[in-house]
Order: structure tokens, then C-alpha cells, then sequence
């Protein structure tokens, strides 16, 4: 009797690496191999995640501006230039916080491109990420979003597209109505989705006095949260010796109360009253600026008060990224 041939499986198409999208751990991988994707292709996803660049903006204009943008800021956009020009049909790309249903990026009807900053990402490469997403919102067609992804180890970066001399200049926003040209006359779901958007964002401004400071209301008590980009171990120094001097307030009533670490960069934080809006803490943000300076520029070393000054602001640190 001739031999029983097995049955020929039909072959699953090829994907490349950036197209296997991500799912559980012990589930067969999605581009075919036959093996569970942790031992597939989830094992360069976990790697890719353990690289992580703790300074992905770095290089970028105001680098200070879009480590604010990602953690702090709920609702603000910004124009980006891009280094080549803009590919034709696309009349502009924008920058912004948030997109409705946390999409990566979105291509609107008139061919301009919003591109979402706090979504999360796949890999330890935000730059890249978000280069990525760019680059596919450009080719989408007119009014879709566009999904996120794995961005190729080897893709451009955000320094790589965008224009080196363009300073980035955020718009902080009261709300969502960016999110669509009408707002007033939007669809009853996506005004509903606007309301629920807008009630959850915390008032925010950005200082125009300093840089990358914003200050933001909330019902118990107001603060400024400012992005600085002075190396840590100096600025906490610096930070040491004026907290020790009693003067690092921004006024009566204020207080210098910690800091958080941010994508390699370091955000003092303050406490303010209810009482002190924007406006009135943009000339006590420009001082301390200079006292400020004046105290990176020292090279002695602590003294015991100011030691015991930059362990109580250490102790109060916290690290969002």
C-alpha cells in the first residue's frame, strides 16, 4: 500500500515585525511561526520595552514643552514644521495632548493630521513611536485615525522629521473643541464626548514669563509645575541651597514642596492658594529664575542645612516616567 502523505498546511502570509500586532503571552504568535508569542515575537517586544531612552525629546526644540505636554497638560495643541515640508494634500500637522478615543493619530477630512502625545506606547522609544504614527497618519486617507503600533527598532525618530529651528509654542486650551472644526454643531455623541472631556481636565496655563512653567487649579489648593533642564543632582542642589535660604517660595503663602522626574528631565512642583491664578505668579516665577541661576552657579559644597534640605525634596520625588 503506498504511504499516506500528511496533509500540506497552506502557508499564512509573511508579516513583517511592525506588522505583528501585540497579544497574550502564551497564544500562538500571530505571524505564523507556530510557536506562543513570548517565545516569538514577544520576546523583541520585551526587549524593545527594556530599552527604554529616558530622554526621548532630548534634541528637540523646547524639549521642556513636550515633556509638559505628555505628563502634565490635559488639553493643548501645537504646530509642528517638518524638516522636509509638508507632502502635498497635507495642509498642516498638529500636535496635541489628546484625540478622541486615545487615537494614535487622526487624518481629518480636509487632509490635515492631528498627532496624539499621551497615548501609550510599544516600545521604549517614544520618539519613535510617535515618528512612526507620523509618518502613517500623512499616507492615510482624509478622515480616518490611525491605529497605533510596534514601530521598526530601525525607523526615523521625532528629530529625525521634525525642523530643527522650529521652536515648539504650545497653546494650552480650556477644553476639547479642537478635536473637531465645529464644535458647537457637532453630532449629539461626539458633544457628549466633548462634555465628558472637558469635565475631567484640570485649568492649566502656561507661563509666558519662563519657560515650560504651567500652573493648574484644583479645588483644594492651586500649583506650578515647571520643567527644568538643568542635570538633577545640580538643580537639586541649587534647589537645596535657596529651600535652606528661605527662598524658594514664589510668594507669601506658596511653597516649594518637591519635584517629579519626567523623561530624564526634572519638575519642581509648588504649592499656591486657591487665591493665586496665572497671572500673579508669573513675576515670582521670573525671580526665582534668577535666584535660581545665581544658585546653579555655586560650587561649594552643601552645608549641613542645605543636605537636610535636599534630602526632605528628594524624599518628596517622584518619578512619572
Amino acid at each position: 500500500m503506498a504511504k499516506k502523505r500528511p496533509p500540506t498546511k497552506a502557508k499564512r502570509p509573511q508579516l513583517s515585525d511592525a506588522e505583528v500586532p501585540v497579544v497574550g503571552a502564551r497564544e500562538p504568535c500571530p505571524c505564523g511561526s507556530g510557536r506562543r508569542y513570548k517565545a516569538c515575537h514577544g520576546r523583541a517586544a520585551a526587549h524593545a520595552v527594556t530599552e527604554l531612552v529616558h530622554r526621548p525629546f532630548e534634541g528637540l526644540p523646547r524639549e521642556c514643552d513636550w515633556v509638559a505636554l505628555r505628563e502634565l497638560v490635559p488639553a493643548a495643541t501645537a504646530e509642528l514644521t517638518l524638516r522636509d515640508g509638508l507632502p502635498e494634500g497635507v495642509p498642516s500637522v498638529t500636535l496635541a495632548t489628546v484625540l478622541p478615543m486615545a487615537w494614535p493619530a487622526l487624518r481629518r477630512d480636509d487632509g490635515s493630521v492631528l498627532l496624539g502625545l499621551q497615548n501609550d506606547t510599544a516600545s521604549g522609544d517614544i520618539s519613535r513611536d510617535l515618528a512612526d504614527t507620523l509618518l502613517r497618519a500623512l499616507e492615510a486617507p482624509p478622515g480616518t485615525p490611525v491605529e497605533g503600533r510596534r514601530a521598526p527598532a530601525d525607523g526615523p525618530r521625532l528629530q529625525d522629521l521634525l525642523d530643527p529651528d522650529a521652536a515648539l509654542e504650545p497653546v494650552v486650551h480650556s477644553g476639547f473643541e479642537f478635536w473637531v472644526p465645529d464644535a458647537e454643531n457637532a453630532a449629539p455623541e461626539v458633544a457628549a464626548s466633548l462634555e465628558r472631556a472637558n469635565a475631567a481636565a484640570i485649568p492649566t496655563a502656561r507661563l509666558t514669563g519662563v519657560e515650560a512653567a504651567y500652573w493648574c487649579g484644583t479645588p483644594e489648593k492651586n500649583h506650578l509645575r515647571w520643567v527644568m533642564p538643568h542635570p538633577e543632582e545640580q538643580l537639586l542642589d541649587a534647589l537645596a541651597r535657596l529651600h535652606a535660604a528661605g527662598r524658594s517660595s514664589l510668594g507669601d503663602g506658596t511653597r516649594l514642596v518637591g519635584s517629579f522626574r519626567a523623561h530624564g528631565l526634572t519638575v519642581p512642583v509648588w504649592d499656591l492658594p486657591t487665591s493665586v491664578g496665572a497671572e500673579d505668579v508669573e513675576k515670582p516665577a521670573a525671580e526665582f529664575a534668577e535666584r535660581l541661576a545665581a544658585a546653579l552657579a555655586v560650587q561649594e559644597p552643601l552645608t549641613a542645612d542645605e543636605r537636610r534640605a535636599r534630602g526632605g525634596l528628594t524624599n518628596r520625588q517622584v518619578t512619572l516616567s
